[in-house]
């Protein structure tokens, strides 16, 4: 015990020699120190029969509200949902900004940022422009990831109150941003009182989870333990991911009945537009099968009823790591939209390699396969290796995923920090640092205090403040882009239909909505493509013959497009020279 507190005093040291001190003195912030696996797991959490607290009001010293927006509309353009006009921001609250000194981003931090993700004036250019968040964990946790939720139906006292949840929620919606927030079904943590009382074996609540007397043989899907040992008594228990998190039992119908109080709590009482549903896959096991189980997808069918019966425009995002045709099975009347865990990974593939056919023939079998639109779209989450980590630095490579994710088909999820090119490679406290609001010191604009994590050597050189000025700056190039696809529907919901190149460097591609048509160039490659190797080649399209190219983004354009008669074109070359790993957005106008 000496040896740490010596540590901790010698780490204090150690921070305060790299930063300037601040006028008052900082208190050292209460860590939690739990421990917690190897960061490849999957975290959840599961609700309690804790009476809900009495609710106290949220700090006088808060923000001025900004002018009042519209709330986001029930419906989208062009006959589509809601959500398929959002591009959705993922937030790790911990991480995003600390509003009172403790080295712990909270809910009204959160708040205090809002104006950076949208300030509620579609004429202003200065702010991210996303019109959706997804926030990872908030309620009641021992750990600092929150997937071991101990209480569901209270904000995490770290993160703030419930009445400062709901004021995150009006202060959102003023601004016309939609909230999400991580519900997780598929487990709790130990510390859960439901747990607790599962040890005895003549507890009401027994079976709300899954024990044996002697331990099963079988290992999870990835070949991990499964079946763990309660300390207390010579039995075992089941959780997928570790023994931190074990699993419920949905065999039980009292369980899926408080899930349900649960998942109408925060619709109806706390506001919430819908939920990310964490590890959907896992839900109910049959025997030694652990995944995708028809049990599973009749669960999520029964659900995905009560919450539309609760409020039909309710959104639920769904966490399925796996392949594309078991994610189909998931999508439309189970959840939502699914997250694109296989196209994620080859717009990562195609843009470090520069090449574009590695990410097209994935992205057609995406079009083919799911019902247009409806799905996820992301780089990388909170469970991956950063984006920037991954293409080795090169900022580059970072644009052309962007432009990939922004101008491309599906509900886009941005993870924080993406937009600034934040590194991170695991544990994951290493990619779930603190955002980097400012350069000048380690405490990198997040918080007064300590920083719960360090963050990423990089600060002194990616932050906010050192790129919102410069237009050339990849922050830029996120907002340039969210913009134009808040401003043109096909960006949003259009339609997607690959043009030929002749050249692998280039990804182009049509987005049409019957109100108009955009033409999209992406160079993968860090060498450009000229006039003399590549043109564009379409054979029919909707098209009519009477479209002018005009410029939205990228290089000047340069020469008539000449449409046949089946809305087809080639030997186009609107860019003489298509700049290296660049994108290149054209209007075709009636």
């Amino acid at each position: 015990m000496k040896k740490y507190v010596v540590f901790l005093a010698l780490l204090f040291l150690i921070l305060s020699a790299c930063v300037s001190e601040p006028e008052q003195p900082t208190p050292v912030p209460t860590v939690k120190l739990t421990e917690t696996p190897e960061a490849t797991a999957v975290f959840t959490s599961t609700p309690t029969q804790t009476p809900r607290p009495t609710l106290t009001p949220f700090p006088t010293n808060t923000p001025i509200p900004p002018t009042q927006t519209p709330s986001p509309l029930e419906t989208g353009s062009n006959g589509y949902p809601w959500w398929n006009d959002v591009v959705f921001y993922e937030v790790f609250v911990r991480s995003f900004y600390d509003s009172n000194g403790d080295g712990v981003g909270d809910i009204n931090g959160l708040i205090e940022r809002l104006d950076y993700l949208n300030d509620g004036d579609p004429t202003t250019t200065d702010d991210l422009g996303v019109t959706g968040i997804w926030l990872m964990p908030v309620m009641v946790s021992p750990s600092y990831h929150g997937y071991d939720v101990t209480d569901y139906y209270r904000i995490d006292p770290e993160y703030g109150t419930n009445e400062d949840f709901k004021r995150l929620m009006d202060e959102a919606h003023k601004r016309g941003i939609r909230v999400v927030v991580d519900l997780v079904l598929n487990h709790t943590g130990v510390g859960h009182p439901w747990f607790a009382e599962s040890k005895d074996p003549s507890s009401d609540r027994r079976d709300w989870y899954l024990w044996e007397t002697t331990r099963p043989t079988w290992r999870g899907p990835d070949g991990q333990i499964v079946w763990h040992p309660d300390g207390s008594n010579d039995q075992y228990y089941y959780g997928v991911f570790w023994d931190g998190m074990p699993d419920l039992n949905y065999e039980n119908p009292d369980v899926t009945a408080e899930m349900y109080e649960t998942t109408r709590f925060w619709l109806e009482e706390m506001g919430v537009d819908g939920f990310r549903l964490d590890a959907i896959k896992h839900m109910i096991e049959v025997d030694t099968a652990q995944e995708n189980t028809f049990p599973t997808h009749d669960w999520l069918e029964a659900y995905y009823d009560f919450y539309k019966s609760v409020d039909p425009y309710a959104f639920t995002v769904g966490e399925a790591w796996t392949a594309t045709q078991q994610v189909l099975e998931y999508t439309g009347d189970e959840v939502d939209i699914a997250f694109q865990f296989d196209l994620a990974l080859d717009i990562l593939n195609g843009s470090d390699a520069g090449i574009a056919q590695i990410f097209t023939k994935t992205q057609q079998e995406v079009i083919d396969t799911f019902p247009s639109n409806q799905y996820a779209t992301f780089i990388t989450n909170h469970d991956q290796n950063r984006v920037m980590t991954q293409l080795d630095g090169d900022e580059g490579k970072a644009r052309v995923a962007a432009s990939i994710l922004l101008t491309g088909t599906g509900v886009p999820f941005i993870y924080y920090g993406e937009e600034i090119g934040m590194i991170g490679k695991k544990p994951d406290e290493d990619i779930r640092r603190p955002m980097q609001w400012q350069s000048d010191n380690i405490r990198v604009g997040f918080t007064t205090g300590i920083p719960w994590r360090i963050p990423a050597q990089d600060y002194e050189e990616r932050s906010v403040a050192l790129q919102e000025d410069d237009p050339d700056s990849l922050l830029n190039h996120y907002k340039a882009l969210i913009q134009l696809r808040n401003e043109h529907e096909a960006l949003r919901v259009g339609d997607w239909q690959l043009v030929e190149a002749n050249s692998g460097r280039l990804y182009t591609f049509l987005r049409y909505t019957d109100n108009e048509t955009i033409l999209v160039i992406i160079n993968l490659n860090r060498n450009p493509a000229t006039a003399e190797n590549y043109s564009l080649e379409l054979e029919s399209s909707p098209l009519t013959g009477d479209e002018i190219p005009t410029l939205l983004y990228g290089q000047a354009i340069e020469g008539d497009l000449q449409i046949d008669t089946n809305g087809g074109f080639s030997g186009y070359t609107p860019i003489e020279e298509v700049a290296p790993q660049s994108v290149t957005i054209i209007l075709l106008e009636k």
